[in-house]
């Protein structure tokens, strides 16, 4: 079994199932098919392969191309086929449109802005705040179109009856959670400042980016579409600043325009994947160099691991903290702070 073979099964083993019956099924065909997995390999090196394939797929069914492969998609129809019809379908669809799946993959990258990773970010950024009681100032690497920037404006529900964040949002995310939140949050943390940096930043008011981001979000999670709808008529409203280029290069220099009369937290969520071990190093080493001159929060996960961690810098002391484990999609996290 070669390497690209073993990704699409690891992706349907551990990302899909459960959650996408459609991408489990078609990964398990895929790492059996030499002709789709030499398409699936042509973008760029560090992408995810599988999700960037698929997300290139429906990315030309929804912006209409029509092909019977549609009728298994939740995202396209309202009364899709069975996975298990899929497989010709989806084998052809890639055949007969192979020149626009191929530049999709090469010049798009896997920048999902799953929203509902705020709702662990919402306790941890809370936690922080609780123990400086002062306003944070944000920069979030890897941003995508900014949407997780945005944490303080949604609300939230964590199985306890009582609804958190902005209450009055029209976002409103939920997630359970093992282990107990040990801090009050009803009120939502200030923010001083704000800044996003990604490599190639999305606009979610250009119809090209915006469908974009909606080809990253799986087919049969309705309500994931939603709630990425609802995020960007926030953004497009009350837009936050967001600077394209190597967010690691350009973390001193963001850093130097923030009020530096709070803590500076810097973070991202599953963009350390697509990062080289170098550049993963010198990112560590980045945020220890600002450490020694600001009280600084690295909030992050996949760097070494899975499990999402807040790391405090304090007056130029390291304390190395672990929340827990995370659901890709958010559905559920730990809690051990």
């Amino acid at each position: 079994m070669t390497d690209a073979s073993k990704w699409f099964i690891q992706f349907a083993e551990m990302e899909c199932r459960d959650s996408s019956p459609l991408y489990d099924f078609l990964s398990r065909k895929i790492a059996g098919d030499e002709e789709i997995l030499k398409l699936a390999m042509s973008g760029e090196t560090g992408q995810p392969a599988p999700n960037l394939l698929f997300a290139s797929v429906q990315d030309l069914l929804l912006r209409g191309e029509e092909h019977e492969l549609s009728r298994f998609y939740p995202s396209i129809t309202d009364v899709p086929d069975v996975p298990e019809n899929s497989w010709n379908a989806f084998r052809d669809f890639c055949g007969t449109y192979r020149q626009q799946v191929t530049q999709l993959m090469q010049t798009r990258r896997v920048q999902t802005n799953e929203i509902r990773r705020c709702a662990y970010l919402f306790p941890v950024f809370s936690h922080i705040y609780a123990r400086t009681g002062t306003p944070l100032s944000m920069i979030e690497i890897g941003t995508s179109a900014g949407l997780q920037l945005l944490w303080d404006r949604y609300s939230y529900s964590y199985g306890d009856g009582h609804v958190y964040g902005s209450t009055e949002s029209d976002v409103h995310l939920t997630s359970e959670v093992t282990g107990q939140l040990d801090m009050n949050l009803r009120q939502v943390p200030p923010v001083a400042a704000r800044t996003g940096v990604d490599l190639n930043v999305l606009d979610v008011t250009a119809d090209s980016d915006r469908r974009w981001l909606d080809a990253l979000i799986w087919p049969e999670h309705s309500r994931r579409r939603e709630q990425f709808t609802q995020a960007c008529r926030i953004m497009e409203k009350d837009p936050v600043p967001l600077v394209e280029g190597d967010g690691v290069k350009l973390l001193p220099k963001i850093a130097s325009g923030m009020p530096d009369s709070g803590p500076l937290v810097v973070f991202h969520t599953h963009v350390a994947n697509q990062m080289p071990e170098d550049v993963k190093q010198t990112l560590l080493e980045t945020v220890y160099e600002l450490g020694r001159e600001r009280d600084v929060y690295h909030v992050y996960n996949n760097m070494h691991d899975r499990l999402l961690h807040a790391d405090a810098y304090l007056r130029g002391n390291v304390k190395y903290q672990t929340v827990g484990k995370t659901d890709g999609h958010a559905r559920w996290f730990e809690w051990t702070l």
